[in-house]
């Protein structure tokens, strides 16, 4: 049963209660957990939802399952409503059933989605301002190039701070045909428009219709410094970037209003841009206001291990029909709650969460 978790404050905000997007404790009737790689049992008084685990259960193709549903939602909706994955290149090639050594394009997913935002390909992993491994870059670039032959867009999401690094950063994206943003923390440290270098690379008085014709992009993860909704809204509309990826709330209960999404829209000249919702389908956190006190790991029975080095963030089971309803196909969901303020698309972190159900925490990257 849904329950809202907005107040009804909220309604002075022009919030429809078809458009909460703290959608919703769930019923936590379940199947297996697993936590550290270990499968949990359910207690004896918990009837098992029957799902999909078993010999022939595989997490990449059920995350690309989720994905699909999502865009076909959305789009529902709204016909050219963006999808963008958050890392998972992976996801974009299947083995070949008739011989597992051959990689072949994952066509209907990626027919699905609109581009790719990888996290660390050329700086960032294991450390800020560090170059990235070159098995690890030279992987990510062929996926990259799988990418761009389906017609995907492919962003690149690096992390530095000294500006030597952040120019070669700048420059390793755009030798290969990508869009990159640097920025100079991680995670919800991303806070700021960064001060380096002083205006977006490839800036330019074009309205942006569509992913493919953006030449640069901002990424804020956490907008509260900014002030309040207005605040940030016009602070942001002072600059030229061709598309901004804001976290659909700013603080807990307080998602952007529709006005300052639509002041979002427009660049500094004039000219139109994108404005892309941040959205984590992999990972429950407990900052997030679907979250209820007294959920823990194993409790709801979906949500798994803590994530490495943030206690306040769980793996979940992605595919049971709990954590679904929360995300995406209904009118209480964050998906829906995100066409409906007015966002241009949405950036689907936690896409590559398949990792630790395939082989545990070891599989799992950790961007710091």
């Amino acid at each position: 049963m849904a329950i809202a978790a907005y107040p009804r404050a909220l309604a002075a905000m022009a919030f429809s209660a078809a458009i909460v997007f703290s959608a919703l404790a769930t019923a936590q009737t379940d199947g297996q957990v697993r936590s550290q790689g270990r499968v949990i049992s359910p207690d004896e008084n918990q009837s098992p939802t029957i799902g999909p685990i078993g010999p022939l259960f595989e997490p990449r193709e059920e995350m690309r399952k989720f994905i699909q549903n999502i865009s076909t939602f959305a789009r529902r909706y709204r016909r050219n409503f963006t999808v963008i994955t958050q890392n998972g290149l992976a996801l974009l090639t299947k083995s070949d059933s008739g011989d597992e050594t051959q990689a072949l394009p994952a066509r209907t997913y990626m027919r699905s989605i609109d581009g790719v935002l990888q996290e660390a390909m050329f700086y960032g992993l294991p450390e800020m301002d560090k170059p990235t491994t070159k098995d690890r870059r030279d992987a990510l670039l062929n996926l990259a190039g799988v990418a761009k032959k389906g017609g995907v867009k492919v962003l690149v999401l690096d992390y530095a701070k000294t500006p030597k690094t952040i120019d070669a950063a700048y420059r390793a994206s755009r030798a290969k045909g990508l869009v990159g943003f640097v920025a100079p923390a991680v995670g919800l440290e991303i806070n700021a428009v960064p001060r380096y270098p002083r205006y977006p690379a490839g800036a330019n008085s074009t309205s942006i219709i569509s992913l493919k014709s953006i030449k640069n992009f901002l990424y804020i993860r956490d907008s509260s410094a900014f002030g309040r909704q207005d605040e940030f809204a016009l602070k942001l509309h002072g600059n030229n970037f061709d598309a901004v990826v804001v976290d659909i709330f700013r603080r807990i209960g307080e998602p952007l209003s529709k006005r300052a999404v639509e002041t979002l829209k427009f660049k500094k000249l004039g000219a139109r841009r994108l404005v892309l919702a941040y959205l984590n389908i992999g990972a429950a956190e407990s900052h997030r206001s679907y979250w209820k006190s007294h959920w823990r790991e194993g409790s709801p029975l979906w949500i798994s291990a803590p994530y490495p080095g943030d206690a306040d963030k769980y793996f979940v089971e992605f595919w049971r029909p709990e954590w679904r309803n929360i995300i995406n196909g209904n009118a209480d969901s964050y998906i829906y709650g995100i066409v409906k303020q007015g966002f241009d698309g949405v950036v689907l972190d936690g896409v590559d969460a398949y990792r630790y159900f395939e082989g545990g925490m070891e599989a799992v990257e950790v961007v710091r």
